[in-house]
């Protein structure tokens, strides 16, 4: 159980806990604030995060540490992330009244309908969105914004499925959530590219791990390419596909590209080699 479920979750998955979809006044002024900026300064603080990276690489570990430290305290209280599984976006639609398909900020893009990263709450934010971006330099047409129902919505995240991009739910103002984000690193991902290459943590695995059934699995390795983690391989000589567990962040996509059904997810607290890796 990760440190989120324990501090947000009654110990019990913090991301299905309708709490944190609806907040007080306060609370939500807070959230709309942290969107708007959020939005409006992204570019800018894009840029500040490549410009810190590159100094990190010079500076001492001893120095380099403290500050990387510093940078995933204020995500965690702030922004960070972690990947559901297709079964429990599901119930997270449920829960939300309103879902909206925003272009991705990490990739640039300009074009709602291309979007893939969904604005998930229990109120409106068509006027939160609009405002965001009216500082955003050419930003999108907001009024082209598409308001997705639930079958809408679950078209998307299966379309992402096939593409190999792993569904991520994000906090504004922890722990409120409010996106889901369907990402991988070549795509350009801020967050995934800091966590896995660079090892600054704001995105925690999921509470799920993958299983390969090796009986059923008939070594074509259309899975390897779809899982955004590298956490399956296969050797150069076309032998059987290899798992590897501790590399898994749980999202579940790999089973979409699977034709025998090889490929599903455990509780990670079940497998006890990566029970404690979050």
């Amino acid at each position: 159980m990760c440190q989120f479920c324990v501090q947000h979750g009654d110990g019990e998955k913090w991301y299905l806990q309708a709490a944190n979809y609806a907040a007080d006044l306060e609370s939500d002024l807070a959230r709309r604030g942290y969107v708007v900026s959020f939005i409006g300064d992204f570019e800018d603080n894009r840029r500040k995060i490549r410009a810190g990276l590159a100094a990190l690489r010079f500076v001492p570990r001893p120095v380099a540490d403290p500050v990387r430290a510093r940078f995933e305290s204020h995500m965690q209280e702030n922004h960070f992330g972690q990947p559901v599984p297709i079964e429990e976006c599901e119930k997270i639609v449920e829960m939300a009244t309103s879902v909206v398909r925003i272009p991705c900020l990490c990739r640039g893009q300009r074009k709602a309908e291309e979007g893939v990263c969904l604005v998930t709450t229990v109120r409106p934010v068509d006027d939160v969105l609009a405002e965001g971006w009216s500082s955003y330099a050419d930003g999108p047409d907001v009024s082209s914004f598409e308001r997705l129902d639930r079958e809408g919505t679950l078209a998307v995240l299966r379309e992402c499925e096939r593409r190999g991009l792993a569904h991520t739910i994000w906090t504004f103002k922890t722990p409120f959530i409010a996106a889901i984000c369907n990402c991988d690193v070549s795509s350009g991902c801020v967050a995934m590219n800091l966590t896995l290459k660079h090892d600054i943590k704001v995105m925690w695995k999921g509470e799920w791990v993958a299983r390969l059934a090796e009986e059923e699995c008939t070594a074509c390795g259309a899975c390897v390419p779809a899982c955004p983690f590298g956490a399956l391989s296969r050797p150069r000589n076309g032998g059987p596909v290899v798992l590897a567990q501790e590399s898994c962040w749980g999202c579940g996509t790999c089973r979409a590209s699977c034709p025998n059904d090889a490929l599903s997810l455990a509780d990670r607290r079940s497998v006890p080699a990566v029970a404690t890796s979050w």
